[in-house]
């Protein structure tokens, strides 16, 4: 059986469902009272990606603060692929993605020296209190060089699976084994 490992970054402001989202994906549990992160945590799930390959996906929730500091390119390394949340019910979580996205291109690069790939994540996607629209989303996707967007409830587990299923860092890395 041959194994791979892939790291992959869950980057955004504060509150958005950063360790939700992993706490969901990796154990299956939605736990609404958590702690903000301080610095990063690590969490690993195994996937069998083919009948003889099994792949170890380590994924790094960054602080949500992290970003006014330098350790962010000491996390990133290593990086194949991120996911960079915000809370459609919060507009400057929106708005800090940028901030996030420029960040990770400045920091985080393929072994090529290409960006890694990203998709962009709208949380809290079963909440009432939308103030991000979906068309202003899949523009600024399009505009900063997001592989692809997806909306999400970490509470419902509403496209959690998909969304890590579709991060760009398992499509670009696994098929070029």
């Amino acid at each position: 059986m041959k194994e791979h490992s892939i790291k992959i970054l869950i980057v955004g402001d504060l509150c958005v469902g950063k360790t939700s989202l992993v706490h969901r994906y990796v154990g299956g549990q939605f736990n609404g009272t958590n702690k903000p992160t301080i610095g990063v945590d690590f969490s690993v799930k195994t996937l069998q990606w083919s009948d003889n390959e099994t792949v170890r996906l380590q994924i790094w929730d960054i602080g949500g603060l992290q970003r006014f500091y330098s350790m962010t390119r000491a996390y990133y390394r290593g990086a194949l692929g991120c996911v960079v949340m915000f809370d459609v019910t919060d507009s400057s979580s929106f708005l800090g993605c940028q901030e996030w996205k420029r960040d990770l291109d400045n920091k985080a690069t393929l072994p090529g020296g290409a960006p890694i790939p990203g998709i962009l994540l709208a949380n809290k996607c079963d909440l009432p209190e939308r103030v991000v629209t979906a068309d202003s989303i899949a523009e600024f996707s399009k505009n900063n060089g997001f592989f692809a967007w997806m909306e999400t409830s970490v509470r419902d587990n509403r496209n959690i699976g998909e969304a890590m299923r579709f991060n760009p860092c398992s499509i670009f890395y696994c098929s070029s084994w």
